[in-house]
């Protein structure tokens, strides 16, 4: 049991399932908001244990996967641009946007970077003043103190051939939309901890209560998520409902109160668009008026403009909304493979369809007595 060999807290993971299974009166659904999240819950087979107590609907909780297809467009417009590089994160140049990717766009002659933080691409703005050095900014929360601070650090600096495409995304205002969709099967949410890592948790309250709907808070490892889907339930089965914390070692109430600041320096919530779930009201970030100068999208016009999201056979924006499971998508394991990706859920490293190509390519009945937990008796 290669559980058993990696994670020494299986007597507990086993001790939580079963007391989700003895609590759990019925069948209830609940959507973890998180990519990683979702790939530590099929890697372990949690969700198969879980069959028939508690049904885990996989979230927009990929970054990556949720830029969407505008924002990557004005990206490749930028890197061919000349005297334009555009910095990014590796992870960025295989997303689809509405035609093609960023290494297509490099591989035809198109200038892209790949850096590890949005300092390295400040430095290679201050190195190359001959050159405009663009930094695709994506991400949700947990990534924009970091950006922040790279516009606070430009400005220290004087660094005048740096500037920002702004593709970070805001986690709750989605969580909303999801809510008020016209099908919702949502009975409650595993927040992403590390979002709330920075943000905390206070702002969630107003959301349980005007929603009804428990949220906890929840890391990584399975204790963790177990922890936080035994706490769902007994908030279900009690219908009391609250913000309630089961990453206690990582998350405060305040978040991260000095990463708040930074951000909430340079950045303010806009309306804007996510991959797949249309625009949604304050869900994204934009740079404030007093850093327009480090916005790309007003020193270089209509290159960063927006475009139409082009139709595909691919359904991601179906898996990111938690109404299909990736399985469920007619082209999934066979026209959309990691190898060739239609959708960005397939692409990234936190992406539910990658998850489930990688763990589960065939219908979770087929894997019970295969699952890494398949140890506890029924």
């Amino acid at each position: 049991m290669k559980f058993i060999d990696e994670y020494r807290n299986v007597p507990l993971a086993l001790d939580l399932l079963a007391r989700i299974r003895r609590r759990a009166s019925r069948p209830w659904v609940l959507m973890e908001v998180c990519g990683g999240q979702t790939h530590s819950l099929l890697r372990h087979g949690i969700d198969a244990q879980l069959d028939g107590a508690v049904e885990l609907i996989h979230g927009p909780g990929c970054p990556v996967c949720v830029t969407p297809e505008v924002a990557v467009d004005a990206a490749q417009n930028l890197a061919l641009h000349p005297g334009v590089v555009l910095a990014t994160f590796g992870d960025m140049l295989r997303v689809p946007g509405g035609r093609r990717t960023l290494h297509e766009v490099r591989a035809a002659g198109g200038q892209v970077k790949i850096v590890y933080s949005p300092l390295d691409a400040v430095e290679l703005a201050r190195r190359t003043p001959d050159r405009q050095i663009v930094f695709f900014s994506v991400g949700f929360e947990t990534t924009a103190p970091a950006t922040a601070l790279a516009v606070l650090h430009a400005d220290r600096l004087g660094v005048d051939n740096f500037s920002l495409l702004v593709a970070h995304v805001c986690v709750q205002p989605a969580m909303e939309a999801i809510l008020q969709a016209g099908v919702c099967r949502v009975q409650g949410f595993l927040a992403a901890g590390h979002v709330c890592t920075v943000l905390g948790y206070d702002s969630y309250v107003a959301f349980v209560n005007r929603h009804r709907v428990p949220v906890v808070v929840t890391g990584f490892e399975p204790v963790d998520l177990l922890a936080g889907i035994l706490e769902c339930v007994e908030q279900l089965e009690s219908q009391s409902f609250r913000v309630a914390n089961c990453y206690p070692r990582s998350v405060r109430p305040e978040g991260n109160r000095r990463a708040r600041q930074i951000v909430e320096q340079v950045f303010e919530p806009a309306d804007g668009p996510w991959r797949g779930l249309g625009t949604i009201s304050r869900g994204v970030l934009r740079l404030r008026d007093e850093w327009g100068r480090f916005d790309a999208a007003r020193r270089f016009g209509t290159l960063a403009a927006q475009t139409v999201d082009c139709a595909t056979e691919c359904r991601a924006g179906d898996v990111l909304a938690g109404q299909i499971k990736p399985p469920e998508c007619p082209a999934f394991g066979t026209r959309c493979t990691p190898d060739a990706p239609l959708g960005a859920p397939m692409v990234s490293s936190e992406g539910a369809c990658a998850a489930y190509f990688q763990y589960r390519r065939v219908p979770v009945d087929a894997t019970i007595g295969s699952s890494p937990l398949e140890i506890l008796p029924s």
